[in-house]
């Protein structure tokens, strides 16, 4: 189970997974030089990090099992909201993405694929080619700024 900060008990240690896991249950491969983080039910790769456990570390872990076939990413692209901000641009994986004033404080949703970023904007797609190669970390758009109710 990784924890609400991303991390996972592993051997004793605290082993980093990824905040967006956080609440889920994962499975592990580990490998001489990785840890690979997948979905039990689709076995969808989740993230590969480094492997800190040395091999008398891995051999005195309890409960494991021989590794199965080894998970594969998923094909798909992963579908997030964003707000558009008030100068009429969003966010997403550290890129900024200017879509005009007149969107402004409107909620689009947005598939994120290894090489583009589309957005669905007044019954139109967007393409948009991927400049960096930082991870989703948010799926929901913020909510909206403004006063609290007073009573």
């Amino acid at each position: 189970m990784v924890n609400n900060s991303g991390l996972v008990n592993l051997g004793g240690r605290q082993v980093l997974a990824a905040e967006i896991l956080g609440g889920r249950q994962v499975g592990i491969r580990i490998d001489d030089e990785t840890l690979s983080f997948f979905d039990l039910s689709s076995r969808d790769l989740l993230r590969v990090r480094p492997n800190p456990l040395t091999g008398d570390q891995v051999r005195r872990l309890r409960g494991l099992r021989p590794a199965g076939p080894p998970p594969r990413p998923r094909v798909e692209p992963v579908s997030v909201q964003r707000r558009i901000s008030a100068v009429g641009t969003i966010m997403v994986c550290r890129q900024s993405i200017s879509l005009g004033r007149p969107y402004a404080g409107q909620t689009v949703t947005v598939h994120v694929s290894d090489t583009t970023i589309s957005v669905e904007l007044d019954g139109q797609i967007r393409v948009i080619r991927r400049t960096t190669d930082v991870p989703v970390r948010n799926v929901k758009a913020n909510q909206p700024h403004g006063a609290s109710h007073v009573v």
